[in-house]
């Protein structure tokens, strides 16, 4: 029998679901601690926990990106593979691949210096955001309405960790107060929402108050998070979609996807599908 592993870092909804699908469907399972395990890297011998093919759910990116490294060399499956989860992390790697893949995609600049960035932003206009390039759940993403707004927004910067003086400029789209989330398992698009917030917040993200609606996979949106999918080499991912004066355009794709709103608001078996696209490629 395939042996399927979970790697999680922090046990979440998505985390107890995924194991309440293995218990339902008979799977012969462990679930992984990344924070309680290691690996000896110069060895050639697989742990003994190792199953035959791993859903990496570490919540921390570097973390989860370090272990699925970890696992890939001793020719293990991880869904999703080390240079998906890469890809998806990083904004500015996000961006580069749907340029390469012809992926309509907000406007979006990138600069190394508070002064560079200023000179980008007046060619991009405002109002304009300025996001980390690695972070979720919206944190620390900004909506600069003036110059005098991204000065302040600059200044704190400087006094971050290195990585946030990495500035991601980006258009701001004259969306709905809503976003699109399409949820890709494989080759199968089961089920999408819509991201809604109301509120003073701007940011559809649920974690600051988003709530969550169906929407219908049309055969664009399908075909879209398809192409989505393929550019950054397939898995299993949340595809970040927005309205824009008639046309879709993608701001992001999330490797470590979740979905604990998403099942209850569409009765959608998320947890279900992912175990067994697992057991599928496990088999490949």
């Amino acid at each position: 029998m395939t042996k399927l592993n979970i790697m999680f870092d922090h046990m979440r909804w998505e985390e107890k679901a995924l194991h309440g699908a293995c218990v339902k469907k008979g799977v012969d399972f462990d679930l992984i601690s990344a924070e309680k395990v290691y690996f000896d890297l110069t060895s050639k011998e697989r742990p003994s926990w190792l199953g035959d093919v791993v859903l990496q759910r570490c919540v921390s990116h570097f973390r989860g990106l370090h272990a699925t490294a970890a696992l890939e060399s001793y020719g293990v499956r991880v869904i999703n593979r080390y240079q998906t989860s890469e890809l998806c992390g990083n904004k500015v790697l996000n961006t580069i691949t749907f340029k390469k893949a012809d992926i309509p995609t907000p406007k979006t600049y990138l600069a190394f210096t508070p002064e560079a960035t200023i000179e980008a932003l007046d060619e991009l206009g405002y109002p304009a955001i300025l996001k980390p390039v690695v972070g979720s759940w919206g944190r620390l993403v900004s909506l600069l309405k003036d110059k005098t707004a991204a000065t302040v927004a600059l200044e704190h910067r400087e006094m971050m960790f290195p990585l946030y003086q990495i500035y991601y400029a980006q258009e701001m789209v004259r969306r709905p107060p809503r976003d699109i989330r399409v949820f890709v398992i494989g080759e199968e698009v089961p089920v999408a929402i819509y991201r809604v917030n109301n509120t003073d917040d701007w940011r559809t993200n649920t974690a600051r108050g988003g709530k969550v609606e169906n929407c219908p996979v049309s055969p664009e949106i399908r075909e879209l998070a398809l192409k989505v999918a393929a550019a950054v080499g397939g898995g299993v991912f949340g595809v970040d979609m927005m309205e824009d004066d008639g046309r879709l355009v993608v701001h992001e794709v999330n490797s470590t996807v979740e979905f604990k709103n998403t099942v209850p608001a569409t009765g959608i078996d998320i947890p279900g599908m992912i175990v067994d696209y697992a057991l599928r490629e496990a088999k490949r």
